[in-house]
């Protein structure tokens, strides 16, 4: 085995069309180079590769990390008929580039590029949900179909070492394991981190086979020294040969992955392309599954990325190309709000622990580890063991505060059912990056959780609408001993303060209506609160008079908000959640219980996957602008209105 070769020059100065890049235009381009064009090659595709991302904010780390292999595997499979499934997909811009999609200019953008590989922009694109530790399971799958087909196709799955600490890998693992004639190569990409540095067992385990001398270099030394020692020298290699299993064992302890049954290459350097080739084509041949371990380096030949410990630009904004620093500051963010809060509350109450999977920064708990770091605990990208060992710590006495996207806790739903609710354990969620997130597409948009969530009895959940009530929120929430909380908000900068100026129950009056029997009761949920006050804005130009109330605990339903209901014509609701089973529902079935027949419409996300844009694009497209809501509940109250003069009309005429 190879050790991985030094960094190259951080930025190399392009030509227009990128040289050898531009002339790429599919897979089989790459054929026709020499092992030198494919270094030069390489050096291009890390050049665009800043240049490009440095403009439009992306994932730059990863991807300047499998330049190489993203190479070796395009030369020695062919996809599409070879499929190449890439776990996360967060590391496939070298494979767009490769099969013909070099217009970065809109990554991440309406109508430009996917931030993940997409079936919509390409027939190499196989994976498109962006959720770890997946591809295992679906390669399982591919393979075994090939097998019933009787098809010759190769299914080769990239794995990262962080996506290894998915307990959903592992399943995969054991499954792939029984069936020893049935060909599937595993390409794990080891750089020795997911966002930040990799944790726990496994990851200790792929340290030592990192730092190992491995078998077929210590084998191939010992074959020199043998093959020249006369008579004894061939029968001792031999013998040396065939005890090769526990040999490996002594001298690289590959074991686990073997005795499950798995063929073992590797480690192998991941940016060598040459030494890369000659693993994945030995892989090819195999008629089993074999695992091709790949030593990478995140940020290779960036030395800005290689300089950022916390993740190596793991997910940059907008940044100078030089310096990889941000072009511009966002101002402060709903994250950052949380993560000054967590780290108040440790420093009161020593009860407090918290837990991340495999994103302490991103959700920002960095602060709180540097100050407790023996109260934070790392569960790898395993967010269902992360929601049970927290109905552990808090059935051991503490309160565990699970800070996670939104969209991935949707992983853990039947532990937050069954282990932390049925045990009424005091468990506080943080979903971060609630509601439509924009350019990281369909599977990171946080829009299932306040639907899936209603149906679990006891939970309660909180939706701030600025960073005040995230503080205040929080705290109540941590103070809930009996019951899991949840804690949800957006991705991004914080607006400003939105001032109540009344209470009904507990939720907050954002805007009294000047009427007697008021038009409308609109009842704004999180960080809609802005737009829903420019809503009751252009009602009121209508002259239709609103009400504006924060329930600021969206679960359970206020009970005063049915007897304030009864006092208006019309209920609106508008939540950053998809509409199917979300708030309005909750609200309308509490309606109905307390016997008040109020016309209510709700509006929120509809049910479908929705498209990387920004997030103002994709609030426009789905109708959840102010504008377009107001001009609904103009027409429902006007059609209310219509009907109360019909039915004079007819009293009169009685």
């Amino acid at each position: 085995m190879t050790q991985p070769r030094d960094a190259r020059p951080t930025r190399a100065v392009m030509g227009d069309g990128w040289g050898s890049l531009s002339r790429i235009r599919g897979p089989r381009d790459l054929d026709r180079l020499g092992p030198e064009q494919l270094e030069q090659l390489a050096a291009e595709i890390r050049s665009f590769l800043v240049d490009a991302v440095s403009k439009t904010g992306g994932h730059l780390g990863p991807n300047l990390g499998v330049v190489e292999l993203t190479i070796a595997l395009h030369r020695v499979f062919h996809s599409p008929k070879d499929k190449v499934l890439w776990d996360t997909g967060h590391q496939s811009y070298v494979h767009k580039l490769l099969t013909g999609r070099q217009d970065f200019t809109r990554l991440k953008m309406k109508d430009g590029l996917s931030g993940y590989p997409s079936q919509a922009e390409s027939e190499h694109d196989v994976i498109e949900n962006s959720h770890a530790s997946t591809v295992l399971g679906w390669a399982d799958g591919l393979a075994k179909a090939n097998e019933v087909l009787g098809r010759d196709d190769h299914v080769v799955a990239v794995i990262g070492d962080g996506a290894l600490t998915g307990g959903m890998a592992w399943e995969a693992l054991n499954n792939i394991a029984a069936a020893k004639d049935r060909p599937l190569v595993i390409v794990v990409n080891d750089n020795e981190r997911s966002y930040a540095p990799t944790i726990g067992g496994l990851a200790n385990h792929l340290a030592t086979l990192r730092t190992t001398d491995g078998y077929e270099r210590f084998l191939a030394r010992g074959k020199d020294i043998l093959e020249r020692t006369p008579v004894l020298g061939k029968p001792l290699y031999e013998t040396l040969h065939g005890a090769k299993k526990g040999l490996k064992d002594f001298i690289a302890p590959q074991g686990m992955f073997e005795d499950l049954g798995l063929k073992y290459v590797g480690p192998i350097d991941g940016h060598d392309i040459e030494a890369l080739e000659s693993a994945l084509a030995r892989a090819k041949r195999f008629g089993g599954p074999v695992i091709v371990h790949c030593l990478t380096e995140k940020g290779r030949g960036y030395q800005p990325a290689l300089a950022d410990e916390a993740d190596r630009f793991h997910a940059v904004g907008k940044i100078h190309p030089d310096t990889g620093l941000p072009i511009a500051s966002s101002g402060l963010d709903w994250t950052s709000v949380f993560g000054e809060e967590m780290v108040k509350l440790g420093g009161e109450r020593r009860d407090i622990v918290a837990i991340t999977a495999a994103m302490l920064q991103p959700v920002g708990l960095d602060r709180f580890a540097k100050e407790f770091p023996d109260r934070v605990y790392d569960v790898g990208i395993a967010e269902q063991h992360g929601a049970v060992s927290a109905a552990g710590l808090a059935t051991g006495g503490l309160h565990p505060v699970f800070a996670v996207y939104a969209t991935f806790l949707n992983r853990a739903f039947d532990q937050v059912l069954m282990d932390v609710a049925l045990h009424r354990c005091g468990v506080t969620f943080v979903l971060d990056r609630a509601g439509v997130t924009g350019t990281d597409g369909a599977s990171h948009n946080g829009m299932w959780d306040m639907s899936i969530l209603q149906v679990v009895p006891g939970l309660r959940i909180a939706a701030p609408r600025d960073a005040d009530q995230v503080r205040a929120q929080l705290r109540e929430a941590v103070e809930v001993d009996d019951a899991p909380t949840v804690v949800r908000f957006s991705k991004g900068a914080v607006g400003p303060a939105v001032t109540a100026v009344g209470t009904v129950g507990g939720m907050d009056v954002l805007r009294h209506a000047d009427a007697e029997r008021p038009d409308v009761l609109l009842v704004s949920v999180g960080a809609l609160a802005p737009m829903c006050l420019e809503i009751a804005d252009l009602l009121d130009a209508q002259g239709i008079s609103t009400t504006v109330v924060d329930p600021r605990w969206v679960k359970p339903v206020d009970e005063a908000l049915a007897p304030l209901a009864a006092r208006h014509r019309v209920v609106v609701t508008v939540e950053d959640n998809i509409r199917v089973g979300g708030v309005g529902s909750a609200v309308a079935q509490a309606l109905r219980d307390a016997g008040v027949d109020v016309p209510l419409r709700d509006f929120g996300i509809p049910p479908r996957f929705l498209d990387h844009a920004s997030r103002k694009e994709v609030l426009a497209e789905i109708g959840l602008t102010a504008p377009d809501i107001a001009r609904q509940v103009t027409g429902l109250v006007s059609t209310l209105d219509g009907r109360v003069e019909e039915a004079e009309v007819e009293r009169v005429r009685d």
